[in-house]
């Protein structure tokens, strides 16, 4: 407890901005494709377990439009 704690009153900066950057920039790639490959998994469960496609079927809908979804995020 006999720590310095001037950085945290606000009188230093001791704030890592490039790693913060870094970080930021991967949180929101992960967000957009797990939101991509989610989506993907909806739609290709809904084709294989409700429509006509079956599991073959419902695996080419979900790298099809992952495919898709990724391709259009770049």
């Amino acid at each position: 407890m006999t720590e310095d704690t001037t950085e945290l009153s606000g009188n230093k900066t001791s704030m890592d901005y490039p790693e913060h950057e870094k970080t930021y920039r991967f949180f929101i790639a992960g967000t957009k494709y797990g939101s991509v490959l989610v989506a993907a998994l909806m739609i290709a469960m809904a084709a294989g377990l409700v429509g006509p496609f079956g599991f073959i079927g419902g695996l080419i809908v979900f790298i099809l439009v992952s495919a898709i979804g990724i391709y259009t995020l770049r």
